[in-house]
């Protein structure tokens, strides 16, 4: 049998602004930490709508768009990049369904998150859904990591 090893990859992480204003930032750095993964970047911010626009991007002219950007423009986001082997898989196992009402215990959302009955989904983090995505994604909110090679 043949062992092969995967490569080492990143993800973007954010924690949103309802994660951030109940106190949640260090839980989910928690889990993240606790599952093996390395933290290489971490960042406090108030996102702005340029930024949030070319995040969203491929959501523009959904229902859902203007509700979720102008919650995300509703506090402060805690982003962060997380690295380790299927990083990207790892972390969305560990958020759960992006429904928190059916998200399985055990994962973040599942644990902390809620339906509170508004326009857009309070969900607590955001995480990239594939290798590409979070490397636009990092471009976007970390653009110094942009083109750093993995360790």
């Amino acid at each position: 049998m043949r062992v092969t090893s995967q490569a080492v990859e990143r993800t973007l992480v954010l924690v949103k602004p309802d994660g951030v204003v109940r106190g949640l930032v260090g839980e989910v750095i928690r889990r993240i930490e606790a599952k093996g993964y390395r933290i290489v970047a971490l960042d406090l911010r108030a996102a702005n709508a340029e930024l949030l626009g070319a995040h969203y991007a491929e959501h523009v002219g959904k229902p859902f768009y203007e509700p979720l950007v102008n919650f995300m423009l509703s506090g402060p986001v805690a982003a962060l990049v997380a690295e380790g082997q299927r990083v990207v898989e790892g972390f969305r196992s560990l958020a759960g369904a992006t429904d928190p009402t059916v998200a399985l215990p055990g994962t973040i959302r599942g644990d902390l998150g809620r339906d509170w009955g508004l326009a857009v989904v309070q969900n607590i983090v955001h995480g990239s859904d594939s290798p590409e995505s979070a490397a636009r994604e990092i471009a976007l909110w970390f653009p110094n990591l942009a083109g750093l090679r993995v360790t």
